[in-house]
């Protein structure tokens, strides 16, 4: 990834994200910085974020279908390699396993997750911090107790 490019830095500093693997992230978010509103939009786009559908007492949420499959496919390697990068993700991983999702599942919602910290990154210009992204977490563990 070429240090030139704008926010390389903050993709960079993502866990699980190499100098390959950040090129093609950014690559296909665009380094436009208004193109999103907001997490949600960025998470849509790529296709991390499930669809709801309700109907009186019926509610499903099943994986979106329609996505870019260039960046879905980037974000599953960086949700697979950010297991090993990054304590946090670790942990969110294994509370989602522990309720019975199943593996691809939760590392689509690791990687819809990690999608919306990237964000938060992009939007205030500072690089990854652990402590930070996870601190949610550490709230809901001590909440618990």
């Amino acid at each position: 990834m070429c240090d030139t490019l704008p926010d390389a830095e903050i993709y960079l500093s993502q866990p699980g994200l190499g100098v390959v693997l950040g090129a093609r992230v950014l690559a296909e978010f665009g380094d436009d910085t208004t193109r999103y509103a907001d997490a949600r939009a960025r998470k849509n786009y790529a296709g991390t974020s499930p669809i709801t559908r309700q109907s009186g007492k019926k509610k499903t949420v099943p994986a979106r279908y329609v996505h870019n499959d260039r960046l879905i496919a980037a974000l599953n390697r960086q949700a697979f390699a950010a297991l090993r990068a990054s304590p946090g993700a670790r942990a969110y991983y294994d509370r989602l396993r522990a309720r019975g999702v199943g593996h691809h599942a939760a590392l689509r919602q690791l990687g819809n997750r990690l999608v919306g910290i990237l964000h938060g990154c992009l939007k205030t210009a500072t690089a990854y911090d652990e402590t930070t992204a996870w601190a949610h977490q550490r709230q809901d563990l001590h909440a618990a107790a």
